[in-house]
């Protein structure tokens, strides 16, 4: 098993960090070193410092629900939901006039191809599914 020294992957690093201490504060730092084996003049320093101050909490989200704002409601699902069978209206398409089941629908309305066809025919490239816009699929009943 191949094994990777932290010390020969990160050679040549610098790191400080962007506390700054008081000189009146007893603050604690500690440092690491991790020597190269390739260059003796590089190495990776590190230094870590306790901090005194605690960050204050962030604030709730519950505070912005009880003015009155009533949460959207979700859009309704975009295209046929999973396991629909379809038939291809896509007329270059390998599978034209075939059939196949959705896999999956993208919600997103960016999308150009949201439906995924899985078909039990594979094509020249073996491939099973493929992509399609939802004016070119039509559900079966």
């Amino acid at each position: 098993m191949a094994s990777c020294s932290m010390a020969s992957a990160a050679s040549g690093f610098l790191m400080t960090p962007n506390i700054k201490g008081n000189a009146n504060s007893a603050s604690k730092s500690n440092m690491v070193v991790f020597p190269s084996k390739n260059n003796n003049s590089s190495r990776l320093v590190v230094k870590a410092a306790a901090e005194e101050a605690a960050a204050p909490a962030p604030a709730t989200t519950t505070a912005a629900r009880e003015g009155g704002e009533a949460p959207k409601p979700k859009p309704p699902p975009i295209g046929p939901k999973r396991g629909t069978k379809v038939k291809i209206l896509r007329r270059e398409s390998y599978w034209y006039n075939s059939y196949g089941s959705v896999v999956a629908v993208d919600q997103d309305p960016k999308t150009r191809y949201p439906v995924v066809v899985r078909f039990n025919k594979v094509n020249y490239a073996n491939v099973s599914t493929n992509n399609y816009a939802l004016d070119e699929i039509a559900e079966v009943k």
